[in-house]
């Protein structure tokens, strides 16, 4: 493996008396942009860890990393002394900006990076910043804070984790687990099984296909539950949340059994239910058509409500 220290002369701003005044960096005055290319083989991975900074990747047909990026500091001494670190081989390239021991001053830096199609996104990591991926594969790690995270078209496995920020997932095959603080999160044509939790923030999932052997779990605490499943649906789902409604779109020909309990509303149902347990304004435990997967269906003071397709 080669490692290459890049000191990021390439391309620097002409730093005069009045200095690279930026649109929105934070605050900062200077930046300095980079630019570097590596091959790497499909199926190769792919690892960032910076701060202070967005990072963009999008897959293209080449077997090639391009790497875009800007540094930012209140000095031109203090962007400049910020330093990318890159590892590189024909399998692997690791890319890391390291924070400073003695951190001063709003600094940082920022990626825009192209990649093969193929490429596994093994860790991209960030600080302040939002993370957006079109095109990748897993498995993939994915923290931020204070930034939300965006991920369409993506194969294999994620696991996000950001605080202060959205995550949103569009065509996504694979496991998945998404946590956030503060912030919502929605899941479009999904096909895998979902873990999605979000202390301030509402859910929303449309699922494509049925992870069998795989429970959904979506966990809110101050948002609404909204789970669309696809047709001849066979998992278990398990929906919490404890100011916020519960909403399931079921298909009409739907098999389940549901449990849904609520302490200050009502449940409602558009389908007819087979008493199995008690069945009430404030709870329901009860058969859909021939039952099947458990529908465990929990909140405080919001309704619950069971709809079709």
């Amino acid at each position: 493996m080669t490692a290459t220290l890049a000191s990021l002369v390439l391309a620097p701003c002409l730093l005069a008396l009045t200095g690279c005044d930026l649109e929105d960096l934070g605050g900062a005055r200077y930046h300095k942009d980079f630019h570097y290319s590596y091959p790497l083989n499909a199926g190769g991975k792919l690892a960032i860890e910076t701060f202070n900074g967005s990072v963009e990747l999008a897959g293209w047909d080449q077997d090639m990393v391009d790497i875009s990026g800007t540094k930012y500091g209140p000095s031109p001494e203090a962007a400049d002394a910020l330093q990318v670190a890159i590892a590189n081989a024909p399998d692997s390239i690791d890319i890391r900006v390291a924070r400073p021991s003695e951190f001063r001053g709003n600094r940082g830096a920022r990626f825009t990076v192209r990649m093969p199609r193929r490429a596994l996104l093994d860790r991209i990591t960030s600080s302040n910043g939002p993370i957006q991926v079109t095109e990748g594969s897993g498995p993939g790690r994915f923290r931020t804070s204070n930034g939300a995270v965006r991920i369409q078209s993506f194969e294999g496995s994620l696991d996000i984790h950001t605080s202060n920020g959205s995550i949103e997932l569009i065509n996504v095959s694979g496991e998945v687990s998404a946590r956030t603080s503060n912030g919502r999160i929605r899941a479009e044509n999904l096909k895998g099984p979902l873990e999605a939790t979000s202390s301030n923030g509402g859910i929303t999932a449309i699922l494509a296909t049925s992870p069998a052997d795989r429970a959904i779990r979506l966990e809110t605490s101050n948002g609404p539950v909204d789970l669309t499943v696809p047709a001849n649906f066979s998992s278990s789902v398990r929906a919490t949340s404890s100011n916020g409604p519960i909403t399931l779109h079921l298909p009409t020909a739907a098999n389940a059994r549901v449990v849904a309990h609520t302490s200050n509303a009502s449940i409602s149902s558009d389908f007819e239910m087979k008493v199995v347990g008690e069945i009430g304004k404030n709870n329901m435990d009860g058969t859909i058509g021939s039952g099947g997967p458990v529908l465990d269906l929990s909140t405080s003071n919001a309704p619950i409500r069971l709809l079709k397709m």
